[in-house]
C-alpha cells in the first residue's frame, strides 16, 4: 500500500458504504419459488422420456429441490453475515485512523447517516456497533448509543437520488429491454450447454434463475456444489460479464444520466471537506467540528458515485467522460476488463475519501504549518488506494487538483435540470447480439474449462 507522506495527519473521513449482505428480496423469493415447480417439472417430464442411462446425467440436488427461503412474504433484510460484514469493517476503520476516532462520540463530530431502507439502516447502526464497541456503559460489551439520521425516501437527494431522478426512471424503463437482449446470446448457448449435459430442456429462464440461485447460494448459504456446479468455468465467466454489463449500463458508465444524477452526494462530500479545511485553519477547538461523514446506502448509491470519480476506467475513457462521449460496453472474457460488479459495488462495497492536512514547504525548504498547510485526498475502494484519472492517476490528490480535474466539470450540471428534461438519446449497440452469438458458439465450445470457480462466484452477489 502507498505510503502517506512525512507530516500528514487525516484530518477527516468521507464514507459512502453500500448495505450488507441481504436475504432475497420478495421478487426474488418468488422467482426461486417459480424454479423450484419448474425444476419438479422438468425431472418428471425426464423420467418419462429418458433411459436410465441418461437419468445419471441429472445432479441429485435437483429432483425434490425446494428453495431455502419457501413460504416467506418478506424478503430483503440485512442478514448476520451483512451485520459481521459492516462490524468489522467498522473495527478495521477505527484501528487505520485512529488519532480521527480518538475523540468522545457526538453526533456533530461522527455523523452517522443511511436511507430509510431498513438494510440500510440496520447497516449503519452494525457499523455504529463496532465504531463504539467499548466506548460507552451499556451491558458487558461497553456499547453507548449514537444517532443515525435518514431523510424520507421521496426527498433523500443526497443517498436515494435515483428515486427522484425522472429522467434516469424513464431512462432505464426504456434500457432494461435492450440490456436483455444484449445478454440473450450468451443464455440461449450456456442454455444449449447445460440441455445437452444433463438432458433436461431448459429454458433461458431457467438457466437465468439457476444462476441467481448459484449466487445465493454461494454467497448466503456457502453452498458451491448444486446450482453452482451446473455451470462450468467458462459459462461461469460469460453469466459474470452479463451481470456486469447490466450494471454498466443502467447504473454506471452506459450513460451520464446514471452518474450525473448523483451530483448532491459529490457536493455533500466536497463541502464536508471543505469545512474541515476551514475549522483546521481557524484552529477551532475540538469537538466542535466534523470529523467524519458515514454513510449506509445502495449499489445504486456507490457506483454513480464511483462514477463520478473517474474509477474503473479503461485507457483514455475519462477523457471521453470529460467530453460526454459514449463509452464502450466492458470488453467480453476472455478479455480482461476494470469494470466487475464483484469489485464495484459488493455488499458492503465502499468508497473513503480521507482528507489528509500536510505541512507546507516554505521558501529555505523547510516545513511550516498555519497557512502553508497542504491538502490532500486519498480514495480508498473497498479499504484499498485507487489511482484517480482525473488526478495524473496519482492516488494521493492535491485537493484543490481534485476540485478543479475531477470535481469542477460535473458542476456545470445540476440535479434539478437533468433530473426533469427528456430522456437523453442513448447510444444503440445494433449489431451487438448477432456478433456475440457466433463468438460464444466457439467460446463456450472449448474443452479444458473446470468447474465454476466457487470463489468467483461467491463474491459476485
Amino acid at each position: 500500500m502507498p505510503s502517506t507522506p512525512d507530516g500528514c495527519q487525516v484530518i477527516h473521513l468521507n464514507l459512502v458504504a453500500r448495505h450488507g449482505t441481504r436475504a432475497p428480496t420478495k421478487k426474488r423469493i418468488k422467482e426461486l419459488d417459480r424454479l423450484a415447480v419448474r425444476l419438479e417439472a422438468l425431472i418428471n417430464e425426464a423420467e418419462q422420456g429418458l433411459k436410465s442411462d441418461s437419468l445419471k446425467n441429472i445432479p441429485s440436488w435437483i429432483k425434490g429441490w425446494e428453495s431455502r427461503w419457501k413460504g416467506r412474504t418478506k424478503g430483503g433484510e440485512l442478514t448476520s453475515e451483512g451485520e459481521e460484514e459492516l462490524y468489522s469493517l467498522a473495527t478495521r476503520v477505527k484501528e487505520r485512523f485512529q488519532d480521527l476516532f480518538e475523540e468522545e462520540y457526538h453526533p456533530d463530530v461522527y455523523s452517522i447517516r443511511a436511507t430509510q431502507v431498513s438494510r440500510a439502516s440496520a447497516s449503519a447502526v452494525a457499523f455504529g456497533l463496532g465504531l463504539l464497541s467499548g466506548k460507552g456503559k451499556l451491558g458487558p460489551g461497553n456499547n453507548r448509543a449514537f444517532s443515525v439520521l435518514s431523510e424520507s425516501r421521496a426527498s433523500d437527494i443526497c443517498l436515494r437520488f435515483f428515486d427522484s431522478c425522472e429522467t434516469y426512471k424513464a431512462y432505464r424503463k426504456r434500457k432494461e429491454p435492450d440490456v436483455e437482449k444484449q445478454k440473450e446470446p450468451i443464455l440461449e448457448h450456456v442454455t444449449a450447454s447445460l440441455v445437452n449435459r444433463y438432458h433436461l430442456k431448459f429454458t433461458t429462464q431457467d438457466v437465468s434463475s439457476l444462476w441467481f440461485l448459484c449466487k445465493q447460494e454461494a454467497s448466503l448459504l456457502n453452498i458451491t456444489n448444486q446450482a453452482c456446479g451446473l455451470f462450468n468455468e467458462a459459462e461461469v465467466y460469460f453469466l459474470e460479464w452479463t451481470d456486469d454489463l447490466e450494471g454498466f449500463v443502467l447504473k454506471g458508465y452506459g450513460e451520464s444520466i446514471n452518474y450525473r444524477m448523483g451530483l448532491p452526494l459529490l457536493k455533500d462530500v466536497v463541502q464536508s471537506m471543505e469545512e474541515a479545511i476551514i475549522a483546521r485553519e481557524e484552529n477551532r477547538p475540538v469537538g466542535t467540528y466534523e470529523k467524519a461523514r458515514l454513510r449506509f446506502a445502495h449499489a445504486e448509491t456507490v457506483v454513480p458515485f464511483s462514477c463520478l470519480l473517474g474509477l474503473f476506467l479503461e485507457g483514455s475513457d475519462f477523457e471521453k467522460i470529460q467530453r460526454e462521449e459514449a463509452l464502450d460496453l466492458p470488453p467480453v472474457p476472455p478479455q480482461g476488463r476494470n469494470w466487475k460488479g464483484s469489485v464495484v459495488a459488493p455488499f458492503a462495497g465502499n468508497n473513503m475519501l480521507v482528507l489528509y492536512q500536510c505541512p507546507g514547504k516554505t521558501s529555505d525548504g523547510s516545513t511550516s504549518g498555519g497557512q502553508n498547510n497542504s491538502y490532500f485526498i486519498q480514495v480508498l475502494h473497498n479499504e484499498l488506494p485507487v489511482s484517480m484519472p482525473g488526478c495524473g492517476n496519482k492516488d494521493f490528490c492535491p485537493f484543490e487538483e481534485f476540485k478543479e480535474k475531477i470535481v469542477k466539470p460535473h458542476l456545470k450540471h445540476d440535479y434539478d435540470m437533468i433530473c426533469k428534461m427528456k430522456p437523453p438519446v442513448a447510444r444503440e449497440h445494433a449489431t451487438f447480439s448477432s456478433k456475440l452469438s457466433g463468438f460464444f458458439t466457439g467460446l463456450l465450445s472449448q474443452r479444458g474449462y473446470r468447474a465454476a470457480n466457487a470463489e468467483s462466484v461467491k463474491t459476485e452477489l
